[in-house]
């Protein structure tokens, strides 16, 4: 009864509910839902065949396929590197620990053009490597090296921080049974880490793979915007809108909201299973 009085207590009243509901909700239309329309709108305003007819053309295809090229490799390596990482920081104590967590959260911090800046003093024709990638004929801005490298770095902490409370969470008295049972570093890995975070793994790339493939700031920097062959989709919308060519960019930036909606919806598949497995893991610890 007493805990049931003092919820109750806690309780704001109905009205105030209802207002702070109702506002999120127009804010949510307003600013989501609303823009969302109006593209798909205008996307199919000339009708489904003007629609396919822009998609279909040749910078716009060479551009889809290079951000799902870019996707492709981003993801893996975010992935890979991005489980180690959280790994060493949760199971290991050492001297510039909290530096590394910092830096694990400069992405965030940085703006995207600034980062795509500092691919240019270091791989420019007058960076840093400069003499090194002409002496070798290696070509990193305005080519696809660059958009990776780019996209890897804006999308790098979106993995590790996703692992790394879950981690926390979990603990490690399930690594250090399998250990004192003979098992080897990579078989715990393999059989007990892996499993214990898989749900968190899978929503940290599926956080990575739609940010990647919205990226536009440190991309248009290191891109060149080259036809063809430099653009990725959102350079590519840009360039048609700048263009006026109002319904090939609507249509491109349908595919892409078409694209994050998927990520979306499997996102919030992956957060309910992501709960699930961290109720688990609570009840077990």
């Amino acid at each position: 009864m007493s805990d049931a009085r003092h919820r109750d207590d806690l309780q704001e009243p109905a009205w105030l509910r209802v207002v702070l509901i109702a506002l999120a909700v127009l804010a949510m239309l307003a600013l989501v839902v609303l823009p969302l329309l109006m593209v798909l709108g205008a996307a199919f305003g000339k009708g489904f065949g003007a629609w396919l007819e822009s998609l279909t053309q040749a910078d716009a295809v060479s551009a889809l396929k290079l951000t799902l090229f870019t996707v492709a490799i981003v993801v893996p390596v975010n992935a890979i590197f991005g489980t180690f990482m959280a790994w060493a920081v949760t199971r290991f104590e050492f001297r510039g620990k909290q530096l590394l967590l910092s830096l694990i959260d400069l992405p965030f911090a940085v703006s995207p053009v600034v980062a795509g800046l500092c691919l240019v003093l270091l791989f420019g024709s007058h960076g840093w490597f400069a003499e090194l990638l002409r002496e070798y004929d290696i070509k990193i801005l305005f080519a696809r090296p660059g958009i990776v490298l780019a996209t890897l770095f804006i999308t790098f902490p979106f993995v590790v921080r996703e692992l790394i409370p879950l981690m926390q969470q979990q603990g490690a008295d399930e690594e250090l049974a399998a250990r004192s049972l003979g098992a080897g570093g990579w078989t715990m890995f393999r059989r007990v880490t892996l499993p214990n975070i898989k749900w968190g793994l899978l929503y940290g790339v599926l956080l990575c793979s739609a940010r990647a493939m919205g990226e536009f700031g440190a991309v248009s920097v290191v891109s060149g915007h080259i036809r063809g062959l430099t653009n990725t989709l959102p350079l590519h919308i840009e360039i048609l809108y700048n263009e006026f060519d109002s319904t090939g960019a609507f249509a491109a930036a349908s595919l892409l909201a078409g694209l994050a909606l998927i990520t979306l919806i499997l996102k919030f598949w992956l957060e309910s299973r992501h709960g699930d497995a961290l109720a688990k893991s609570h009840r077990r610890h």
